[in-house]
């Protein structure tokens, strides 16, 4: 029988070398820390190496269809499959400014969120039935983000497609662009609307991969992991990127199998996602002060 395995995108920094950190300690089976940059990524396999954890390294730019397709074949031909998918790998282009161009909100939502779309298309179809595969959202990905009630409802909707998550984003890209854009449509005045647009419409994604893959019994779950004092924060956090790496590993390797299609809390606690009206959007204030 052959080993299993877990992947872990853009994990040579942050929570995501945590994740990779916890799964080494845990996980009885082999371990892919992927990075965009080799560079990065080999310094991040021998950090680990030191502490005597040996994960295996493949280079994994999501954001380039044919990198995520050298990735795939590499893990079908060594593995076969894949059993535990994260999907980490993200950017916060301008994430502390307020005025931000239209090329970082553009780059910020085709890495968080389209080429997540690349990765459904090509690596899901290697997670084996069982597996589980976790999206690292954000509280910027909460439906509480959004005040545009067209989008509310539409997002909102029981029968809502792939579709209607594109055209969301490409509505905020192209209101961007051409100087529409109300920041009144988006939660704490609109800041950092892109990176809130991109997780939302990651979270709302989250909700129909798992109906595509509940026949395989796969669960598939989103998740706020917490301000976590990373690069992504500048270093600003209320807890280090181990203890954020604690709610992820346990979706994955604890959770009950029947835990699907939720949008966790870093303390596990599962909210309702549609529930518009909470108050579990991003506060920009909290990384201000």
């Amino acid at each position: 029988m052959s080993k299993k395995v877990a992947v872990v995108t853009g994990s040579n920094k942050g929570i995501g070398f945590a994740i990779v950190k916890g799964l080494l300690k845990r996980f009885k089976g082999v371990v892919y820390l992927t990075s965009r940059d080799d560079a990065r990524g080999k310094a991040a396999v021998n950090q680990l190496n030191e502490l005597e954890l040996y994960p295996e390294y493949h280079q994994l730019d999501i954001s380039d269809r044919e990198s995520v397709l050298k990735f795939r074949d590499h893990i079908r031909n060594q593995h076969g499959g894949i059993d535990i998918l994260v999907n980490n790998a993200a950017v916060a282009d301008g994430l502390l400014g307020l005025n931000n161009t239209y090329d970082q909100s553009k780059n910020t939502i085709n890495i968080n969120f389209f080429s997540v779309l690349t990765v459904q298309e090509l690596l899901f179809p290697l997670v084996r039935d069982n597996g589980r595969i976790l999206n690292i959202s954000s509280d910027c990905g909460h439906l509480s983000n959004i005040r545009n009630k067209y989008w509310i409802e539409r997002l909102s909707n029981k029968n809502l497609t792939v579709n209607d998550i594109k055209e969301f984003a490409n509505w905020y890209l192209e209101s961007f662009k051409n100087g529409t854009f109300n920041k009144a449509d988006i939660a704490d005045g609109g800041t950092v609307a892109a990176y809130r647009v991109s997780k939302v419409a990651l979270s709302a994604l989250t909700i129909l991969q798992q109906k595509e893959l509940a026949s395989r019994n796969i669960a598939v779950n989103s998740m706020h992991p917490g301000l976590v004092k990373t690069d992504m924060t500048t270093g600003i956090g209320f807890y280090d990127i181990d203890q954020a790496a604690d709610t992820p590993l346990y979706l994955l390797l604890e959770a009950p199998q029947d835990l699907k299609g939720a949008y966790v809390w870093y303390d596990r606690r599962i909210l309702d996602w549609y529930d518009y009206n909470a108050d579990y959007y991003f506060k920009s204030k909290t990384i201000m002060e």
